[in-house]
């Protein structure tokens, strides 16, 4: 879609607790979020349109742009709420997805679980037809369209809501699966059925079987839930298309993403590393560490040379799922996490949480458990009367009687003490997740700038970055709601990929430039449902590579357009196997997977100019807060983000209040508000 400046765009990001909404328009950012309402997702974004017509004027046939970032897929699978779904698999093949990998999780757990999804498909709803691919493609066996119509009439008598089709080799061959899929819809015309050589067109049967059970599993839930999003879009007179951000970071029309559904896993965490990305660099940095903490969990991503790591899989109700995705690290702590003691009366924190409802006990709407957020108030770190923007009103005294009840009294410490060890637990598990996606991967997280976005996001990233030893931590403007922002700053992207078993020593770029011309085609059909009107496009090649031998791979850009294309792809693959596994053998390799991005990138939100209002004042005020060190509560500035200008300093302690989050700035650190209105902390010399 081109845009230009009259543009109205909208960006709503739901979360755990609250829906995240970014309005731009002439006059500058609407910013505010609403509660999310988990029974209908779609309610929250509802009321967030209302909201912006009766409170900021926005009428909602003006809004051109509408990017969402939707839970919808994931919570599905999380709370077992998708469809019932079949399997037709090759005669002999039906139990591939419960036999999984040799592979376990938990190696020494002496009670054996299941470590695969069968229950997506329990055996009964697992089928198989007469058919066989060879490993080159070839037909070995015919399809038998008796065994298909059997297979299917059985899986309809056990009235199932989906289907997957996983066949053995049909990623080189997908015809069998097509005639299966072609008689479906002759019988029955509105099941949705997913086709493996659609969904993973890619190597290793169980792997590719799994990923075609999620996506069947979650389309009806998906589809309904976007159907039901276009039509109260349409009935509020908003002209906008509806965007869903992908889990790989990039848009696609809700006509095309209800096609894979599967890609829609995480999406919402997706904009926040896209949203950071885009604010550092309008601060000139490139290496960066993004940590979204919202109520219910952190996500944690590295940007390393301005470009977010994607990675091949994805964990799902800890199952791993072969999505391409942002490369996230998600951890049960954030705002709304629960505190409790366990047997040795030790103190916990999460990873249960208290959610929106009935929320942290300093909400009054019933919750007896302290939380996070609890111990912010009690520390000083929160005005009660401007939490969210004032649209919330907090009571310190019952987040106080709460952690004494429950925390202070049984340890035998004050009240205070027992605070900030909560605020110590929660911030050492952030920084072991920061660990995970920064030193296991060879990097050093003190070379990078921290960046903090969700609402409770800047009230941690100086701690952390002091335990992990990182010198910078860069504020974005809105950081409460980058997600929402993230939405508009994401390009419109769609990815192909398809098998290429191939050594290295063998490969021929003529070969490779033919095959990825056919992918080329296949993500230029899906480009051509997007309206590209006056964008380019974008195109970018990469392989999966493995060495001779071995199992798993890593996805290297290749570059067709050099002297040497397959050596200059062995020498990538092999620095990035140097980099994240430590060493390089030399030893012959292989290609595993082709891959094709289309990528068209949209003008990003101009986020700089002043939000719901004109300049206010900037300091504020000051009140006793509690810091990690000190023995006592010391006087702390207070400043309004929204009176902060390009170039002001001030130094810690302080505490920087906005409607969407709040920013604290310990003692020893200081404060410059820098080139897009962001926020550089950095520790004093």
């Amino acid at each position: 879609m081109a845009t230009d400046e009259r543009e109205v765009s909208l960006g709503i990001d739901i979360g755990g607790t609250f829906t995240d909404i970014v309005c731009v328009t002439d006059d500058g950012p609407k910013i505010f979020k609403v509660p999310s309402t988990r029974s209908n997702p779609s309610i929250a974004v509802r009321n967030a349109i209302a909201q912006l017509k009766d409170e900021h004027g926005v009428a909602p046939d003006s809004i051109t742009r509408f990017a969402h970032g939707t839970t919808v897929a994931t919570n599905a699978v999380l709370e077992r709420k998708g469809a019932r779904i079949g399997i037709i698999a090759t005669r002999g093949f039906k139990d591939v997805l419960e036999i999984g990998r040799q592979m376990r999780r938990e190696m020494y757990d002496l009670k054996l679980r299941s470590q695969t999804p069968a229950w997506l498909a329990p055996g009964a709803r697992r089928v198989e037809v007469d058919e066989r691919v060879s490993a080159d493609g070839s037909v070995v066996t015919a399809l038998s369209m008796d065994s298909v119509r059997l297979a299917v009439d059985e899986l309809l008598e056990q009235k199932v809501e989906a289907i997957a089709v996983t066949l053995l080799f049909s990623f080189l061959n997908p015809a069998h699966e097509r005639a299966i899929a072609a008689y479906i819809a002759e019988v029955a015309p509105d099941l949705p059925v997913s086709l493996s050589s659609e969904v993973d067109p890619a190597f290793r049967e169980y792997e590719r079987t799994v990923v075609t059970a999620f996506d069947s599993y979650v389309k009806p839930v998906v589809d309904r839930y976007l159907r039901e999003m276009e039509e109260s879009l349409a009935a509020s007179g908003m002209p906008a298309p509806l965007q869903i951000m992908q889990s790989r970071g990039g848009l696609a029309i809700s006509s095309v993403a209800r096609l894979r559904p599967v890609r829609l896993f995480l999406s919402g965490p997706a904009g926040g590393v896209i949203g950071g990305l885009s604010e550092s660099a309008q601060a000139g940095i490139d290496k960066i560490i993004t940590i979204d903490v919202g109520g219910t969990s952190s996500d944690i991503a590295l940007v390393d040379g301005g470009e977010a790591l994607v990675r091949s899989e994805t964990s799902i109700a800890g199952y791993s799922v072969r999505v391409p995705m942002v490369d996230i690290e998600t951890l049960g702590a954030g705002g709304g996490s629960l505190v409790w003691l366990d047997s040795a009366k030790g103190m916990r924190v999460g990873p249960e949480s208290a959610g929106a409802e009935p929320g942290p006990v300093c909400y009054g709407r019933g919750g007896t458990q302290p939380t996070v957020t609890d111990a912010s108030i009690v520390l000083g770190y929160l005005d009660p009367g401007y939490f969210a923007g004032g649209t919330l009103r907090l009571d310190p005294a019952l987040a106080e009687d709460a952690i004494r009840r429950e925390v202070a009294e049984p340890m035998g410490f004050s009240v205070p003490e027992a605070a900030l060890g909560i605020h110590r637990i929660a911030n050492a598990q952030m920084a072991e997740g920061i660990r995970l996606v920064s030193l296991n991967r060879g990097l050093d997280p003190r070379e990078f700038v921290l960046v903090p976005l969700g609402g409770a996001g800047a009230l941690h990233a100086v701690p952390l970055a002091e335990e992990l030893g990182i010198r910078r931590v860069l504020v974005p403007r809105y950081p409460g709601v980058l997600s929402a922002a993230g939405l508009l700053a994401a390009p419109i992207e769609h990815e192909v990929a398809a098998a290429y078993p191939m050594p290295l020593n063998d490969a021929i770029t003529d070969d490779l430039a033919k095959f990825l011309s056919t992918l080329d085609a296949q993500a230029g059909d899906l480009m051509a449902a997007e309206n590209l009107s006056g964008l380019k496009v974008e195109t970018r090649y990469s392989a999966d590579v493995c060495y001779m031998g071995q199992s798993s791979t890593l996805e290297v850009v290749l570059d067709l357009s050099g002297t040497d294309p397959i050596g200059a792809l062995y020498k990538r693959f092999e620095e990035t196997h140097r980099r994240i596994f430590g060493h390089a053998t030399g030893a012959p390799a292989r290609i595993v997977n082709l891959r094709t991005v289309h990528r068209a990138q949209l003008a990003p939100p101009n986020l700089t100019a002043r939000a719901n209002g004109a300049a206010k004042q900037a300091h504020k005020g000051s009140r006793l807060a509690w810091f990690e060190g000190l023995s006592s509560a010391v006087e702390t500035a207070v400043y309004d983000r929204d009176g902060l200008t390009s170039g002001e300093r001030f130094e810690g302690p302080a505490i920087v209040e906005q409607s969407d989050t709040t920013t604290l700035v310990p003692p020893g650190w200081q404060a410059l508000v820098v080139e897009g209105n962001s926020l550089l902390i950095e520790r004093k010399e």
